[in-house]
Order: structure tokens, then C-alpha cells, then sequence
């Protein structure tokens, strides 16, 4: 069965679309949790595999090590021990996964200190020529190509220098990159003896996960380096880290800041995150990366194990608490994500989340969804099952390969969630559509046409069928005049519920008096009298819906007033404008065969339209045109202009409604008789009369009509510098809509 799709199917496809789009724009913590579990997939579902040759590996202080040498934290002379045995040995670099902030407590100075006082001062003496356990891990480090660790805080200002040099290149990535203003460092003796010094900060995503390890850090207005990336300093004789931002030589953005791109360490260079991060191709945690301490300094330990590769001495003992998660482990020691970053950047891999990753993301719901909507009423629901799970089939395809083959992270999860809302959104409504066709005629129809017509279509659907017929109507445009200065400041929804209070009651009023509402266009109502059922009165009642309409802005402006003044906003009084015109017109069923609606088209639509865009210019509430006036004698109007409307050759004479001007009957008998004085003083060019005559118009104190006596002075003026032709009739020829 064919299913006709209307305006309120494409509106709840754009909304689902737009829905979709706003929330992933905003990325909230479950669209954030849907794209990791998509990545963490990714990851376990194909694994990197272990390297033996990789150059990194970690001494660790394990439980064995613990076991045969005691328990943590050592002794510094056994660190020190350590440390010059692998630097026998050939390491490139030692980087140690542990800070020593404060004096080694073994150290014979430090225990003499907790001695009782007279058994402290016999021992002294003994101690004045030996060299305290720090100076003796110092001056192991000392000419090595150690490096240490800090934690960088956001507490206090931080007097910790980087080892290294940093350069710069495209734009200033720091406002990209988390602040810290503070570190925690080692004793200033072992800082510096070492080559080398690298933040331990991790930044694990908010299931405190490490999927991304930083190369470099802001801190106070400088840089710092992490560990990985200064253990790959140091082990290169690198001085220097190259930060490549947007913009820098090679860097394609566009002009845009986007945050650094490569961070150039040594002879690498490594794609970063904006913040200086690198996502990690994480493996399993392997034995075969690591090394017991104890193997070490027992001298077990090959040269071939050390010699040329860069040594992270950290801990996997549970008991030291260094443990942390990755996507493939639950639980891995902290030292053995950083030995897999490095393995990662010497191993020349990559894997990058695009920038433009969020905008194809968003731009895979907007196609699939339009397309997939499109598809739906046109075909059976297996079918539309079916393209359904292949479009899903097809997203989650196209991120696999993009990872596997290409080393690019983007999220098919949210996506495919969208378009299974859409699917099933859009599902419902071809098909319960089909169930309440006539419930939804009479709630598609009833809000703008007669309810008779209503009860016809209801009776008789074929009636929903192209074709029109021509007759007379009386046609009304209205639209808010300062739309722009409101709802500067407004938000969507706060919009939204705006123009619903406005055009609500607008068009309650068409409706009581037995009007016909054509179209909302923005902030506008388009409606007609007399179609689609005679209405002999037609050109009455829609002047008489004009009053009514401002009737009701005046309660609408006093409702807005009272509640800016509650929430302490200024508020800007909202106005309308109206034209009204009657004339012949076609109406009936216009469109297409896909689309169509009940409406009027035709010159004098137009003009009616015309007459609205002058209520602005003449600064009145209402413009009527002739005929209507003539349709509806008993109605009192004031005669304001003859004007050629744009795209019209033929003057008409234009009308305002008395009801709308301020006063009452005497005023506006008053204000006519003087009005008519200048109005005929003007056409026949006797310009002190039409002047005297505007003033003594403007002395009645109608301000309504003010701007339009300020338009006629004007003219006047420039007349009286410039005079018209001698064939003036006195018609305006109005150059704007």
C-alpha cells in the first residue's frame, strides 16, 4: 500500500536527524561511553602482538625482588647499585617510574636523627666524613642517561625547570592543554645529577581507563615533558622537543586553532591528540617485557637484555599500588603502559582520533537518516528491516577498516544508536499512519481550515486531490515587525515557545471569525475568507479579525511585560502589521502529486502581501486595499495613500482602520475632516495647505499615526524642492515589498 508522507513525517525525521546531531554535538558522558566501548573493541578484538625486539624494557621491583632485598622503598645504594649496572651494561636510557621527594630514611644521617639524643651524640663524630645514601644515588646518576620522575599538581606555583628545550611551531597550543601550576620533584641533589626529568601524571578517561598517554604537559606558562617522552630524549642526546601546532609548516588547518598536531622528539616524530597526547594500540601484558630487579643486581641479567634499549625501573608488586586499566588489561602495572607508549612511538605506529572524526560522525546521521527516510514508506518492513541492519552493518564496517588498515578511531555506536531510533521512529509513523488516516486528516486539517471542510475530506478522502477553482476572496497577511530586536538573546526553546504565544491566539482569532489559515511562514499567518465555503461578509470579518488580532497583542504585550519585570529583563513592546486585500483568487488543493496543500495563489495575494510590508513604512497597524474597502462599507477607515505596489503598474488607494487609532467617535470625525483637507492639498501640489493641515492632524494627539504624518512631511519637503510633474495624480510609487 502506498503510504503518503506529510510535513509532520518530515519534521519528525528532521527532529530525530537534528536530535541526533545535537546530542553528539554536546557529547554527553553515554555518547562518550558508546565511542570508548566502540574503541576499546576495536582493540580487543584484534590486539597488538608482542615485539621481543622492541627497545624497552622494564626492571621490576616484584614481589621476588622484594623478597630477596627487602621490602620498598630500598635502600638509595641499591638504587644506585642498580642504576650503574644497567648503565655498565649499555642502557640508552633508565627512567625511573618512582619519585624521591625526601631524604632516603635507611641513610645513616636520617636514622641518627631518631636516636635518643645521647646515643646520637656519641655516633656522630663517626659520621662527619660518609656520604649520605641520596649522594651516593647522585652520584650514580650523574653522567648517566637517567631520568626521573615528577607529578605535576594544580596546587602552588612550581619552581621545576624541564631538562629540555621546547620549540614551537604554528599556533600556541597551551590554551588547548590542561593547566598545572604546580610539581611534585625529587631531592634537588638527585635532580640534579639526573639527564633528565618526566612528568608521571596519567589521563585516564572518566571510567579511569588509560587509553592515552600525554608526551607533554603545560606547566605554569612553560612545558613539561612526560617520562615516556623524556626517556626517549634522553636516549636519543636530544635537547630539544619540536611542538607542531595547527597551522605550523606542514599542518593543515585551515586557518582554524585546533591544538598540537606532532611533537618531533629526537628523530620521531608523533602524531598527537591537540592536548599532546597519543592514543595507544595497547597489547596484553606480557613477562616477556620485564625483568626482575633482582635478576639485575644479582648480576643474572645478559648485556644483550640492556645494552641500546631504554629501561623503565617501576613495580607490578600489587602491594606498591602503581596499577592501573587498560582497553585489553583490567589491571596492569603502571611502568608497563608506559613502556607500551614508547613501544608504540618507536615502533612508528599510529592511531589518532581525526578532528574531523566528530563532523563525519555527525554527517554519517544526517545521509544514512535522510536516505533510510526516504527508503522506508516506499517499500515493505522486511525490507525496511533489512536496509536498516545493513546501513548499521555498513557504519560499524567502515570504522573497523578505518581502524584495522588506516590507524583512525571513529565511533559507529552512536551513530548506528541514532539511526535505530530513526528507524524505528520513522517505522511507526508510515504504518500507523496507514491506521489513522482519518484522524490524521481531521488533525492536519482542523487547525487551519473550516471545520465543514474538515467533515468533507473526513467523508470523502478523494477530495485530497490536486485542483482548484477561482472566486473571490478576501485575502490577510500579518507578521511581527521588530522579530529580530526580541528575539535577539533568545534561546531555541526559549524562541520556540515565543512564537507559539504569538501566533496562537492570532490564529484563534482568524478562526472566530471564520477564517481560513493558509500558511504559518516564520513569525507570519497568511489566511483568506470565503473558501472554502461562501462567506457573502467575507471582507467585514476579516477587517473585524484585524482589530481583534491587535486587541489580543495588547493583552500578549502586558503578559511579556509582567514577566520580564518578574525576572528583571528589559522588554521591547512586540508589534504587528496587517494587509488586507480582496480580489479574485484561485483556491483549492495546490502542489505537487508527492505534496500539497490547501491554498489561495494569485495577483492579489500578492498585493495583500504588498499591504502588509507598507504597514511598516506608513507605521500603522492595518493597510487595507480599496476593494475591501468597498466589501465592507460599514466598517469606518481613513484613506492613507495612492501607491503602486512593487511589481504593479496600477494605483490602488490604501485604507487604515479607524477601531485601531487611538480616540473615540468624535476624535476621529475631528481627525478626518482635517485629514481629508490634507490629502486633497497634497495631490493637487498646495503644499503650505497640505503642511498647516499635517499639523493641525498631528495637534489631535493620535500617535498612532505619527510616523505616517512624518512620511508626508518629508515628501512635502522634498516636493516643494523638487516639484512633480505636472501630470501627477499623486500615487507613491512604493520601491520595496
Amino acid at each position: 500500500m502506498k503510504v503518503r508522507t506529510g510535513g509532520f513525517y518530515l519534521l519528525l525525521v528532521s527532529g530525530v536527524i537534528a536530535a541526533a546531531v545535537a546530542i553528539r554535538a554536546w557529547d554527553p558522558f553515554f555518547v562518550q561511553a558508546l565511542r570508548l566501548i566502540a574503541f576499546d573493541s576495536y582493540q580487543r578484538v584484534s590486539p597488538q602482538a608482542f615485539d621481543p625486539n622492541v627497545p624497552v624494557r622494564i626492571v621490576d621491583i616484584d614481589e621476588r625482588s622484594l623478597a630477596e632485598f627487602g621490602q620498598w622503598p630500598w635502600p638509595r645504594t641499591v638504587l644506585a647499585e642498580l642504576t650503574q649496572k644497567l648503565a655498565d651494561k649499555g642502557a640508552a636510557a633508565i627512567a625511573f617510574d618512582i619519585m624521591f621527594p625526601e631524604a632516603d630514611r635507611t641513610s645513616l644521617e636520617e636514622v641518627l636523627k631518631r636516636m635518643p639524643p645521647e646515643q646520637a651524640a656519641a655516633v656522630t663524630p663517626l659520621l662527619r666524613d660518609v656520604r649520605t645514601n641520596d649522594e651516593v644515588f647522585a652520584e650514580a646518576l650523574k653522567g648517566k642517561p637517567a631520568v626521573l620522575g615528577a607529578t605535576l599538581t594544580s596546587a602552588n606555583a612550581s619552581s621545576l625547570k624541564s631538562k629540555a628545550g621546547f620549540a614551537v611551531a604554528g599556533d600556541d597550543p597551551r590554551t588547548f592543554m590542561p593547566p598545572f601550576s604546580g610539581a611534585t620533584g625529587n631531592l634537588p641533589v638527585l635532580n640534579e645529577a639526573a639527564k633528565g626529568v618526566g612528568a608521571l601524571n596519567w589521563t585516564p578517561d572518566r571510567d579511569q581507563v588509560v587509553r592515552r598517554v600525554a608526551l607533554v604537559y603545560r606547566l605554569g606558562d612553560g612545558f613539561f615533558p612526560s617520562l615516556a617522552a623524556e626517556a626517549l630524549r634522553v636516549a636519543q642526546g636530544a635537547s630539544t622537543f619540536v611542538l607542531k601546532a595547527s597551522n605550523a609548516s606542514g599542518e593543515s588547518a585551515f586557518g582554524q586553532r585546533s591544538g598540537l598536531n606532532h611533537v618531533r622528539i629526537g628523530n620521531l616524530e608523533v602524531p598527537t591528540d591537540r592536548e599532546g597526547a597519543v592514543w595507544l594500540k595497547f597489547r596484553a601484558s606480557t613477562p616477556e617485557s620485564f625483568i626482575s630487579a633482582s635478576r639485575v643486581l644479582s648480576g643474572e641479567v645478559g648485556v644483550e637484555e640492556v645494552s641500546g634499549r631504554i629501561i623503565l625501573i617501576g613495580t607490578s608488586a600489587p602491594g606498591l599500588l602503581d596499577l592501573r586499566a587498560s582497553p585489553i588489561d583490567p589491571v596492569i602495572p603502571g611502568v608497563e603502559i608506559i613502556a607500551q607508549a614508547i613501544e608504540h612511538i618507536t615502533a612508528g605506529r599510529t592511531l589518532t582520533r581525526p578532528d574531523y572524526a566528530p563532523a563525519a560522525e555527525e554527517l554519517a546521521i544526517v545521509a544514512l537518516g535522510l536516505l533510510l527516510a526516504l527508503i522506508f514508506p516506499r517499500v515493505s518492513a522486511r525490507t525496511s528491516s533489512a536496509i536498516g541492519i545493513l546501513a548499521v552493518t555498513g557504519l560499524i564496517a567502515a570504522a573497523w577498516s578505518a581502524y584495522q588498515y588506516a590507524g583512525l578511531l571513529f565511533d559507529p555506536l552512536y551513530p548506528a544508536l541514532a539511526l535505530f531510533f530513526l528507524v524505528g521512529a520513522a517505522t511507526f509513523y508510515v504504518y500507523r499512519r496507514v491506521e489513522l488516516q482519518r484522524g490524521e486528516i481531521r488533525s492536519a486539517f482542523g487547525r487551519y481550515v473550516a471545520p465543514a471542510v474538515v467533515d468533507e475530506l473526513i467523508a470523502d478522502p478523494e477530495k485530497l486531490e490536486l485542483g482548484g477553482e477561482v472566486r473571490e476572496l478576501t485575502l490577510l497577511f500579518c507578521d511581527m515587525r521588530n522579530f529580530t530586536a526580541v528575539s535577539e538573546g533568545m534561546s531555541a526553546h526559549e524562541l520556540t515557545t515565543f512564537i507559539n504565544e504569538l501566533l496562537t491566539p492570532l490564529s484563534e482569532t482568524v478562526l472566530a471569525h471564520r477564517g481560513t489559515i493558509d500558511k504559518y511562514i516564520g513569525d507570519s499567518i497568511m489566511a483568506f475568507w470565503n473558501a472554502p465555503v461562501n462567506e457573502p461578509d467575507h471582507a467585514r470579518l476579516a477587517c473585524a479579525a484585524a482589530v481583534g488580532m491587535a486587541a489580543r497583542m495588547h493583552a500578549l504585550n502586558r503578559r511579556w511585560q509582567e514577566r520580564a519585570a518578574a525576572a528583571g529583563r528589559a522588554f521591547e513592546t512586540v508589534k504587528i502589521g496587517i494587509g488586507i486585500n480582496t480580489g479574485p483568487c484561485c483556491v483549492g488543493n495546490l502542489g505537487s502529486a508527492q505534496r500539497f496543500d490547501y491554498s489561495a495563489i494569485g495577483d492579489d495575494v500578492n498585493v495583500a502581501s504588498r499591504f502588509e510590508g507598507l504597514s511598516k513604512a506608513y507605521g500603522v497597524t492595518a493597510i487595507l486595499g480599496e476593494r475591501t474597502v468597498g466589501k465592507a462599507d460599514a466598517i469606518p477607515t481613513l484613506e492613507l495613500d495612492l501607491v503602486r505596489v512593487k511589481g504593479r503598474t496600477r494605483p490602488e488607494r490604501i485604507y487604515t482602520l479607524l477601531e485601531l487609532l487611538e480616540g473615540d467617535h468624535t476624535l476621529h470625525t475631528r481627525l478626518r475632516l482635517q485629514h481629508d483637507r490634507f490629502l486633497s492639498a497634497y495631490r493637487r501640489q498646495e503644499w503650505d495647505v497640505a503642511e498647516d493641515a499635517i499639523r493641525e492632524c498631528r495637534a489631535l494627539g493620535i500617535a498612532a499615526l505619527d510616523t505616517y504624518y512624518s512620511v508626508f512631511a518629508v515628501r512635502v519637503a522634498n516636493f516643494r524642492a523638487r516639484p512633480p510633474a505636472s501630470d501627477w495624480s499623486g500615487a507613491f510609487t512604493a520601491l520595496e515589498k
